[in-house]
């Protein structure tokens, strides 16, 4: 394991308190020491002159170094380090937002010709200062690169002659905060210490259902990983999945995609009653799993997939993709801001009017009942938002008019925990009038989440008008957030990356940074889910979570 030592010299308190976060966070990929002894590699994160001795001992040749955030324009007085790095500084940009590109070849430096590839190329966006350079010399290489106007400037680079680096993302805390700033430095990391590039992970998916286009879009896009192979019963869908990545193979025998060498991880899509089944085979024949939500009927089996991952070395993990909601992702923003204080009441809601739909999500032996299917996505939210131990769950489930699916009409989810928050989540498929999508209550304010009734219109094959209601459930719903002074303020919804679970499912299995959605989790709230379950059958007595 790559071994980084950290010499941090900041002045301002949110850029450290921002540093320390993104050490903690490379930690599991890269040993983290306290200081340069013994380091593979020392990274030099400073806003202040740095005292002589220290310079001095930085510029060694048999010390690697990575000059990061503003060190090469508040730190480096005489230039020496600039110099070690071999770029010529000429400035530095206002903060703003920034495509960092990967480059393997730039030479746009100097009024030579651009890098392969079209202007702007596969990117990521970081809002920063960046440092301008005039001149990089021979040798240098460039790992990352963005326009300023129309020059290419570096913004990562190694220069082997002098064993140092430059990485100057991270002059404000929120560059340093930003996923795609603990990628691209350990990136430049593995580079200096002549570690490989790490291999494309080749996904199979089992089961191509309605979210099987979701995962086909996603591992073909995203860098790292790769769609080999795909396996459904049916043989439209199976059609249906080489139409839309042409070359990846197809079967409709699922043992045989477990054992294709050409697949790394398995996508589980099959219905919730078997994923823990499927996930356990996939993981004894080597793969790496993803499990659609619930990650299972019962907590007993989603602890056995989490020993045998752990034992097998692989990774387990549930693909919880409303964790990532831009109202969710607004949410939490606020409640982790403090703008509503201490936050103690938080209720949810999700339903209409309307007979359930007639798939597997309204069979309770296959899909565990109402708590499972939408209980997967906000019960996970509010656990996400409260990350204090549940003290016991209460619950309830009517049927009154839907009796043709045996899943629940209306059921609702009381849960509270030690410190006294208490948390809702009610589904009904028989509210004629619809609660609020969100209500949470704080010592100093409140957040309601508001529906939205949007529809599609467009032109019949004669040329009549069409429209198409979406369900309120498929739009996000506005939020406004109350103050305590009687303000009110419409709330934005912050745009996450393009799929970025599959994002994070690459750089784990690829760099070893730690995702946000974990097994733990999952399972966290599996348990709260079945707490549920049994207090609905024993009349809403209060049950502990196992």
């Amino acid at each position: 394991m790559l071994r980084v030592g950290w010499v941090v010299e900041l002045d301002d308190h949110e850029l450290r308190e921002s540093v320390a976060s993104l050490r903690a966070r490379l930690d599991p990929a890269a040993r983290m020491h306290a200081g340069p002894d013994d380091a593979d590699v020392v990274v030099l994160w400073a806003d202040r002159p740095l005292p002589p001795d220290l310079a001095r001992a930085l510029t060694r040749p048999d010390v690697v170094v990575v000059l990061a955030g503003p060190t090469l324009t508040s730190a480096d007085v005489d230039g020496s380090l600039a110099e070690a790095a071999g770029l010529q500084v000429a400035g530095l940009t206002p903060v703003h937002d920034i495509r960092m590109r990967r480059t393997t070849d730039v030479t746009s430096f100097a009024g030579h010709e651009h890098a392969e590839g079209d202007h702007v190329g596969r990117h990521d966006h970081v809002t920063d200062r960046v440092v301008l350079v005039d001149k990089v010399v021979d040798g240098v290489e460039v790992l990352l690169s963005a326009h300023i106007g129309l020059t290419e400037h570096p913004l990562s680079t190694w220069r082997p002659e002098t064993a140092t680096a430059s990485f100057v993302i991270g002059s404000t805390a929120a560059a340093v905060a930003a996923p795609a700033t603990a990628v691209a430095l350990l990136q430049l990391l593995r580079h200096v210490a002549g570690e490989p590039e790490p291999a494309v992970q080749r996904v199979g998916l089992l089961g191509y259902g309605a979210i099987g286009h979701e995962h086909s879009r996603a591992v073909r896009a995203v860098d790292g990983l790769a769609l080999t192979a795909v396996c459904d019963t049916s043989q439209a869908r199976r059609e249906a999945a080489t139409a839309a990545a042409e070359g990846i193979a197809t079967t409709a025998d699922a043992q045989a995609l477990l054992e294709r060498d050409d697949v790394d991880v398995v996508v589980i899509s099959t219905p919730p009653s078997s994923h823990a089944t499927w996930a356990l085979r996939a993981i004894r024949a080597g793969k790496h799993v993803v499990v659609e939500k619930p990650f299972a009927i019962r907590t007993e089996e989603a602890d056995e997939v989490m020993a045998a991952a752990t034992a097998a070395g692989r990774l387990a993990v549930v693909y919880q993709n409303r964790r990532f909601d831009p109202d969710h992702l607004a949410v939490r923003r606020a409640v982790r801001s403090g703008a509503l204080g201490e936050v103690f009441a938080i209720e949810t809601f999700v339903g209409g009017y309307g007979h359930p739909c007639n798939l597997w999500h309204s069979d309770e032996a296959v899909s565990g009942g109402a708590f499972y299917d939408w209980g997967s996505h906000v019960l996970d939210q509010i656990l996400d938002l409260v990350p204090t131990e549940v003290e016991h769950v209460s619950a309830s489930a009517l049927k009154r008019r839907w009796f043709d699916v045996t899943n629940a009409d209306h059921s609702r989810v009381t849960m509270r925990f030690v410190d006294g928050t208490e948390a809702e989540f009610v589904h009904s498929d028989l509210a004629a009038a619809l609660k609020p999508r969100w209500y949470l209550l704080g010592t100093e304010g409140a957040l309601v989440g508001h529906w939205r009734t949007e529809r599609i219109v467009s032109r019949t094959d004669i040329g009549t008008l069409a429209e198409d209601v979406l369900a309120p459930a498929d739009s996000p719903p506005v939020l406004d957030l109350h103050s305590a002074d009687g303000s009110l303020t419409r709330l934005a919804a912050p745009a996450a990356a393009p799929y970025p679970f599959h994002r994070e499912l690459a750089d784990q299995l690829r760099l070893g940074l730690p995702m946000s959605v974990t097994a733990e989790q999952s399972r966290r709230m599996l348990a709260v889910m079945a707490a549920a379950s049994r207090s609905a059958e024993e009349g809403g007595r209060p049950v502990v979570p196992r």
